[in-house]
Order: C-alpha cells, then sequence, then structure tokens
C-alpha cells in the first residue's frame, strides 16, 4: 500500500489542519494546528486536463496531483511525489447528483483506502439549484476501507472557502492525501 514515507517533500504529522482558499481562484493553503503554514496548492489555468502542484512551506515542490483524462466528470486525480515521480495515491470522483462521494485508493493494488462522503444532502440540493446558496459550508466524513471513522473536513461559512481538516485515525490512510483531497475536492466540486 502507498506510505507517508513515499512523499519525500514532506511528512504532515499533526491531527488538524486549516485549509483556506484565495477569494479568486482555487488556490488553497493548509496550516497546521499551530498556524504554521505546511502545504500550498493551486490548480492549473487553462489547461487539458485538471492539474494541481503542491509546494511545501519553503515553495519547493512536493507532489502534483493530475487528472487521467480531459475534462472529467467522474474521473480520477493520481497524487504524484515530485521527488521520485512515483504515484502515491488516486481520489476518484463518484458521480451522483446530491452527494459528493470521494475514494482514494492505492494506485498499484486500486484497493479503497479511504472515502470521503458529504454528510449533509440538503445542503447539497441547496446549493445544486441555486448559487445564493453557495457560501454554505460543506461537511464531509473520512472513513477507511472497513467504513470506520478517520476523520473529518468541516466548512466554515466565509466569503472563501475554508475547511478543517481533522483526522483521528488515520494509520491506514496517508495525511498529506486527505489535506491534498480537501484541496481538489473544493475546486472540482466549485465549492
Amino acid at each position: 500500500m502507498a506510505s507517508t514515507d513515499a512523499l519525500a517533500g514532506i511528512e504532515l504529522t499533526g491531527d488538524e489542519y486549516r485549509v483556506v482558499q484565495s477569494l479568486f481562484r482555487n488556490k488553497y493553503r493548509a496550516y497546521d494546528s499551530a498556524g504554521e503554514l505546511v502545504l500550498q496548492g493551486k490548480q492549473k489555468m487553462l489547461k487539458m486536463k485538471e492539474e494541481f502542484p503542491f509546494v511545501g512551506p519553503d515553495g519547493d515542490p512536493v507532489f502534483t496531483v493530475k487528472a487521467g483524462g480531459i475534462l472529467d466528470v467522474a474521473g480520477n486525480y493520481t497524487l504524484t511525489d515530485d521527488a521520485t515521480d512515483e504515484p502515491v495515491v488516486v481520489l476518484d470522483e463518484n458521480y451522483t447528483l446530491l452527494t459528493d462521494r470521494w475514494k482514494i485508493r492505492d494506485p498499484d493494488t486500486e484497493s479503497v483506502i479511504a472515502e470521503i462522503t458529504s454528510q449533509s444532502t440538503l445542503v447539497e440540493a441547496l446549493r445544486y439549484f441555486s448559487d445564493v446558496f453557495s457560501i454554505l459550508p460543506h461537511k464531509y466524513e473520512i472513513t477507511d476501507a472497513d467504513g470506520d471513522h478517520v476523520g473529518s473536513i468541516e466548512g466554515k461559512l466565509s466569503l472563501k472557502d475554508e475547511y478543517v481538516v481533522r483526522i483521528d485515525d488515520a494509520s491506514d490512510v496517508p495525511k498529506e492525501a486527505i489535506v491534498a483531497a480537501a484541496m481538489v475536492i473544493d475546486a472540482i466540486e466549485g465549492n
């Protein structure tokens, strides 16, 4: 199974991170519980395939998330270590009408490592039918392959998207993948 050891440029060891989107673009910063910048990512503009390069606090590239195909509606996004050029995990978007559901899986065995699922069908329905409700925050639960609770991603009410990512038990789930997934999901879902 992919492990956090595979990411040469970064290791996230905390249990809580704050992810903040810039006001005008899909550009994100992640801070640890002490308020220190630990990761930055952005969606590259005008690309045929979605691409999200991530850098550490010093600005050095650590990993990139790329779409598997052009204009993926319910596709996959591979998180690749920039130092080794090896895939670490794959984020699969499972398209459903009113529930955001993503899987994190091993790139070699294809086995599911974790699942990220939106927790409010009402909020999703309101957001789906009207942009007026786009400021309503999202809430996701993170579970492992057995369906056991791993953590959560909870949005805050604000003009720019802001999330608190809590990881209660990530024994089999790379924390870097969870924090990156929070950013990628926000950008892809247009949250």
